[in-house]
């Protein structure tokens, strides 16, 4: 497996565009909504190898939420690449390295936890990240537009925007930004 190098070759992704994904979980939310130990629930969303970084895990319930929450910021990249929208977590595998995998590539990916909260941040290759801004919170009013496939754009600008409970997140791709622009 190789990370991916300068583009995609998916039919829609021609030209270069950076492609970002990020995702947040509320934890008192998903604490209190979330059934995932119910039979049966894991084998649905989480391959083999990610039921047992679960089971070994010393918080297993917050395992289950980074590893879901890694494959939900790398499904937004599949989605502004393909613009296709499928429901398919086994197609997503999380290593115990900074990497998701789908179809043979490997998605880098940052994930913090503050408080009970995770957010993770993916991008198609590993130098993206110096050109992201990244904005965290209580949900805001952010002027997002959206293309004929529902890819969200600020100010013409790529932007993934995520929301659970009570937090927000949205990352803008800057290409006029320095590095180190990780804001949380």
């Amino acid at each position: 497996m190789k990370q991916n190098s300068q583009g995609s070759d998916y039919d829609n992704h021609k030209t270069f565009s950076p492609v970002i994904g990020n995702d947040i979980i509320d934890l008192d939310l998903a604490a209190r909504e979330s059934h995932w130990r119910r039979p049966g629930y894991l084998d649905k969303i989480f391959t083999a190898g990610e039921q047992s970084m679960i089971a070994n895990a010393e918080n297993s319930t917050l395992m289950v939420w980074q590893l879901w929450s890694r494959k939900e910021a790398v499904y937004k990249i599949i989605n502004r690449l393909s613009h296709i929208r499928t429901y398919a977590p086994l197609k997503y595998q999380c290593s115990k390295e900074n990497f998701v995998i789908y179809e043979g590539r490997l998605y880098p990916f940052k994930s913090y936890q503050i408080n009970d909260c995770i957010h993770t941040i993916a991008v198609e290759r590993s130098e993206l990240f110096d050109a992201l801004e990244v904005y965290t919170g209580q949900r805001e009013d952010w002027n997002i537009s959206k293309d004929e496939y529902g890819i969200p754009f600020l100010e013409g600008k790529p932007v993934s925007v995520s929301h659970h409970g009570r937090y927000a997140a949205m990352i803008v791709y800057n290409d006029n930004n320095p590095g180190n622009s990780l804001i949380l």
